[in-house]
């Protein structure tokens, strides 16, 4: 029988829903030198293959996805092509995207990224120089 008044346990009820859907992103940590732009971002899981990093004049994007793998030690489940569910999953799997907007501008073809245990870090120089432009004002 419902009642006309919800339970306060409907309230931790929604929330636990919205938080099992809701999008995980990856922990970051940007620092800032006299020569550039370091970000770090945790990525644990996650193949060197599917990160991808884009970069135009001043931000910085990068997008990675982490796969569902097949447990260890089930040979007859991946020989049969057969995935059985898992009993209990906390895994997030996905893509994941973040971007990063920086006050000045970075070399885009001079970025550098390196991937190890789980940590990404990429490594945007900062622009050295900066182009001005006059422009004659006509009658």
């Amino acid at each position: 029988m419902r009642t006309l008044h919800p339970s306060p346990f409907d309230l931790f009820d929604r929330l636990e829903q919205q938080l099992q859907t809701a999008e995980r992103v990856p922990a970051a940590e940007v620092h800032e030198t006299e020569a550039a732009y370091i970000i770090a971002l945790e990525l644990p899981g996650v193949d060197r293959s599917s990160i991808d990093v884009k970069a135009t004049d001043r931000s910085l994007i990068i997008t990675a996805e982490r796969r569902a793998h097949q447990p260890a030690g089930d040979p007859s489940a991946a020989a049969e092509g057969n995935r059985r569910a898992p009993l209990l999953s906390e895994f997030r799997y996905g893509t994941w995207s973040r971007s990063f907007r920086f006050p000045g501008g970075i070399q885009r073809d001079a970025l550098e990224a390196h991937y190890r245990d789980g940590l990404l870090t990429v490594t945007a120089p900062k622009v050295q120089s900066l182009t001005t432009v006059s422009v004659k004002v006509a009658d």
